[in-house]
């Protein structure tokens, strides 16, 4: 049986001065973050009056339990996709300086890099210099493609 892994819970929330982004303080060691949600509302139809209305927007509050953030018209965003964010938008999936000690060990060039996780050639350029978080779905898959190679690595 594996160990529970506790929910990330919100403490507060408000929105952040750069349009569409919030300042979330979480239960978790009180840490804090600023995250992005531009994406997710231009993502989503579901989410086109917060788009459309600054006031709205800034109406956000905590829901019950911390487990999400909600707006006055009834809208919300659970906690777990605002921590994902978090993680992303702070580059604490992986570092750039981890994504190119991988792109090394490989012996990859930025096209090489970008065919096998499937990203543009850009994008890796972007992530190796900083200038872009690393998604958790690119760290995760360096982690599989890295397996791949050698499993027997792996064995426990």
């Amino acid at each position: 049986m594996m160990p529970k892994k506790p929910l990330p819970r919100i403490l507060s929330v408000k929105a952040g001065e750069k349009p569409y982004t919030l300042y979330i303080q979480w239960v978790q060691g009180k840490a804090e973050s600023i995250v992005d949600v531009s994406k997710l509302l231009e993502s989503f139809k579901v989410y086109a009056p917060l788009r459309k209305s600054h006031n709205l927007f800034q109406s956000v509050q905590v829901g019950e339990y911390g487990t999400d953030i909600v707006w006055s018209n009834g809208l919300d965003m659970s906690a777990d996709t605002l921590w994902r964010l978090a993680q992303e938008q702070s580059g604490m999936t992986m570092s750039a300086d981890s994504f190119r000690k991988w792109r090394s060990k490989h012996n990859y060039t930025l096209d090489d890099a970008a065919a096998a996780l499937g990203i543009s050639r850009r994008m890796v350029a972007y992530y190796e210099q900083g200038k872009r978080p690393i998604p958790r779905v690119v760290a995760l898959a360096t982690l599989a493609f890295d397996y791949s190679e050698n499993p027997m690595l792996h064995t426990g």
